[in-house]
């Protein structure tokens, strides 16, 4: 313990920020099971309700659509999330050229790092159903513009393909570094057998990073819930409600713009409660199939 206490002095500062921010709030849910009335405070002398917010919450005609909407873009962008990162790191392996493929990892790279108040400004103008860049091809090629973040249909696979277009690059990098732990000699003796890189690749490579892709798979089933309020919240409008609002944004309108402070929180602790059994499951599934613990 003295040996590692400048290891923990350095980890301190990090433990306070989540026993405040995480921990502490949690005292927060009561709020769900009272009629919650600001102005006597959180532990003034609040009526208590028990559960009829959570009643009055699902018994709200718009609930269930906003439950789909958030299971249908995370699960979306669940499979994508792993899908194109195992694929780019399956090509960007094979590039022999070691400057081209520092340069393409870098490109891909770089959208990581912005906010999505920023990506979200660019995609606005490159979408932009006049004057966007992605509108101007189309019409070029004889194809009618398209509203991407206008029209409910087309919302939720704009939300999903500019998500995966921003993460990407920094999934692929864990796939990059299991392609590393793959053994050489399983490379050379499979051309000797005269094994095509085709067949290398199905027979060698995606075996060799499957419990990787298994266990960022499993892993992923935690965030079931979470639709991107960052990302949805900057670019959605009433317009694209029907398709496009998640439980995220739909909790943001309940509590921050209508002031229903108890049915936010409500809603919020439901989503927790669902998040938490997923985590559950997801990290017991990646025990028992990649022998993958936390603990």
């Amino acid at each position: 313990m003295l040996r590692e206490l400048p290891l923990y002095l350095m980890l301190l500062p990090a433990v306070v920020l989540v026993a405040i921010f995480s921990y502490g709030s949690m005292a927060g849910v009561i709020i769900a099971f009272q009629k919650f009335i600001p102005a006597k405070g959180m532990f003034g002398n609040q009526q208590w309700v028990g559960f009829q917010n959570f009643i009055t919450l699902f018994s709200m005609p718009n609930i269930g659509l906003v439950i789909r909407n958030t299971v249908v873009i995370a699960l979306c962008k669940m499979i994508a999330g792993v899908v194109v990162p195992v694929g780019f790191a399956l090509l960007l392996n094979e590039v022999r050229n070691q400057l081209t493929k520092r340069i393409f990892q870098t490109l891909v790279y770089l959208p990581h790092f912005l906010s999505w108040v920023i990506l979200s400004g660019i995609l606005l103008n490159l979408l932009s159903p006049n004057e966007g860049f992605v509108n101007i091809v189309l019409s070029k090629l004889g194809i009618e513009p398209i509203f991407f973040l206008g029209n409910p249909n087309v919302f939720p696979a704009t939300m999903v393909i500019s998500d995966i277009w921003k993460t990407f690059g920094f999934g692929s990098v864990i796939y990059l570094a299991a392609l590393t732990g793959i053994d050489p000699a399983l490379y050379e003796a499979a051309v000797i057998d005269g094994a095509n890189r085709w067949q290398q690749t199905r027979h060698i490579t995606l075996p060799g990073i499957s419990s990787m892709v298994v266990l960022m798979t499993v892993l992923g089933l935690a965030n079931i819930l979470n639709g991107g309020f960052d990302q949805i919240y900057n670019m959605y409008s009433p317009v694209v409600y029907s398709t496009g609002d998640i439980l995220d944004t739909f909790v943001f309108r309940l509590g921050i713009e209508q002031a229903q402070y108890a049915l936010s929180t409500a809603a919020g602790l439901f989503k927790s409660c669902v998040s938490l059994i997923f985590i559950v499951v997801s990290y017991y599934l990646a025990d028992k199939l990649t022998g993958y613990r936390v603990f």
